[in-house]
């Protein structure tokens, strides 16, 4: 597989029989969608969509200016010979800092990329996902960035890991979406610092989603305003398919983190196509999904789908630059697939990896995720280690090492003790309830 080849739009990673019933009912979703969107045909200027940036920056209650970063890093360690671990936070709303681990490659020259992992539901930088991809893209020459969402591992005041803490409604918060808010400005802070590292050159960054990962990432990545890097490459994974009213995004029962953000931008019109024209000012996206993944990319949310999707977004910006791409794993499920040959090979021509060719991710091996998790002890979600789940991703496989749960704490343990508050979302929720109480009524009132 060459880089000429993975600029094509679409992609099948091997081959799976579809229905014809199954198809027809996806286009004629399809077509639907594609009447009944608002901005069909409507092409608004360059000013409007920034018009519209910042007013769904204003609804979902992120920063303008984002906060400063005030960087601190505890405590550094090899985790091999060539790959260094550094135990850091930054500053995300309300003061409130963001604990994260970085992988930073030690046997390169020059300027390195950045990737940013953006976690899912019951992920944080522990999720072994989180910790395959930092050791794999470090060792391309690549410094990774994984940190916690809020409500887990050191952002929940249990310390532990799928609390899905976010998920539970905050008694007198009536804007659920500030939640999900917090959640992209986290994902937006992280890209900042990925770009204020001294390694790191601020024009090769992508930004990777997992999940509900993946629609935090391309908010954040569709909203990023002039302090944010230009995020080179997106790569969205269990997702990407946003879609119309009263359907997947807006109905399903997590008002925090999904359904009450995505509601917060109805006055956009045709959300899904407003969103990705945004992110395409700034670089393209690949949506990597597997064929029977009934969490998210539902039977009638493939191919024909996105194909509807990328005429809107094309309508939209007025021309097809930087359309969504999309690479499909057959007979594969809900799942974080970037560690894969094919996304390797599609990162490696947007980021150039130092340390990698393309000829090279051709030849290396690949295992398992459940092959490594079993061997190496790192965390997978409860459930997600079935082959047709997380635990069939083929990832390159370079013998890499696991870390414990102690090597991806960030805050040194009693320095967090002695007072959580910055860290977990039991001290941010007394700050946005305040917010409440002397913001407008509806922010979303003020909108067109």
């Amino acid at each position: 597989m060459t880089p000429t080849a993975l600029k094509h739009r679409t992609r099948r990673v091997s081959s799976a029989p579809a229905a014809s019933t199954a198809f027809a009912v996806a286009l004629a979703v399809a077509l639907i969608f594609l009447i009944a969107s608002p901005t069909a045909n409507a092409q608004p200027t360059p000013a409007q969509l920034e018009h519209l940036r910042t007013q769904a920056t204003h609804a979902l209650f992120l920063d303008t200016p984002l906060p400063p970063l005030t960087p601190k890093t505890f405590t550094t360690f090899d985790a091999t010979p060539n790959i260094r671990i550094e135990h850091v936070t930054f500053a995300t709303q309300y003061g409130m800092r963001v604990p994260a681990i970085v992988y930073i490659p030690t046997h390169t020259h020059g300027k390195l990329p950045a990737i940013v992992v953006v976690c899912g539901h019951g992920g944080d930088k522990s999720s072994w996902y989180a910790v395959y991809t930092g050791m794999l893209y470090a060792t391309a020459g690549a410094v990774v960035i994984t940190y916690d969402p809020i409500g887990e591992f050191e952002r929940s005041v249990t310390r532990a890991s799928e609390t899905n803490e976010h998920d539970k409604l905050i008694p007198g918060l009536t804007h659920t979406e500030r939640v999900g808010g917090l959640m992209i400005e986290d994902a937006q802070q992280a890209l900042r610092y990925a770009a204020s590292r001294p390694e790191v050159d601020p024009t090769r960054i992508a930004l990777v989603g997992y999940s509900m990962g993946s629609f935090h990432a391309l908010i954040a990545a569709a909203l990023a305003g002039p302090q944010l890097p230009r995020i080179r490459a997106l790569v969205l994974s269990g997702g990407g398919n946003l879609d119309g009213h009263n359907e997947y995004w807006d109905s399903n029962p997590k008002p925090n983190c999904q359904s009450g953000p995505y509601e917060a931008l109805s006055f956009l019109g045709d959300r899904a196509a407003i969103l990705y024209a945004l992110r395409a000012r700034s670089g393209p996206t690949l949506v990597l999904n597997g064929t029977q993944d009934s969490l998210i990319t539902k039977f009638n949310e493939q191919e024909p789908f996105f194909n509807t999707l990328r005429t809107h977004i094309a309508a939209v910006q007025g021309s097809r630059n930087n359309l969504p791409e999309t690479l499909w794993f057959a007979n594969a499920g809900h799942r974080p697939s970037w560690m894969t040959r094919p996304a390797a090979i599609w990162l490696n021509y947007q980021l150039h990896f130092p340390n990698w060719t393309d000829a090279q991710i051709e030849s290396f091996p690949t295992i398992r995720a459940a092959e490594w998790v079993a061997k190496t002890g790192v965390r997978i979600s409860h459930g997600y280690q079935v082959e047709q789940k997380e635990g069939g991703v083929l990832a390159i496989d370079l013998n890499l090492p696991g870390l414990t749960r102690d090597q991806l704490t960030a805050v040194p343990e009693a320095l967090w003790q002695a007072n959580p508050k910055p860290y977990t979302l039991e001290g941010w929720t007394p700050h946005a309830l305040a917010a409440e109480s002397t913001a407008p009524s509806s922010v979303q009132s003020q909108h067109p």
